[in-house]
């Protein structure tokens, strides 16, 4: 797969809110898989144009554990509490679901 710049990511993610696009349209034109295109619209959708800033961060246990309970609670998915949480991706919150 093809790194996307934070530019390539809003631009995608404006075709398909802004322009309604049609999301599996706009993700072969791109060249990624529907479901990346879909996290980085919630990851918008939840935090705006810093959503996309890089952040490599280390986060504590308890804050897994507290993401992973949150996600338990309210009975979000996997991509929606990684979006709301603004993980660097959902296999994050797989690798901390497995792991923890």
């Amino acid at each position: 797969m093809a790194k996307f710049t934070i530019e390539d990511k809003i631009k995608a993610v404006k075709r398909y809110l802004v322009d309604r696009e049609p999301l599996l349209g706009i993700a072969k034109q791109i060249g990624v898989h529907k479901s990346i295109l879909q996290y980085w619209v919630r990851k918008y959708q939840y935090h705006g144009e810093k959503a996309f800033s890089k952040s490599y961060t280390n986060y504590p246990v308890q804050y897994k554990l507290d993401v992973l309970d949150y996600m338990n609670e309210h009975g979000t998915s996997i991509l929606e509490t990684a979006a709301l949480f603004n993980l660097p991706s959902d296999t994050t919150l797989w690798n901390w679901k497995r792991i923890l």
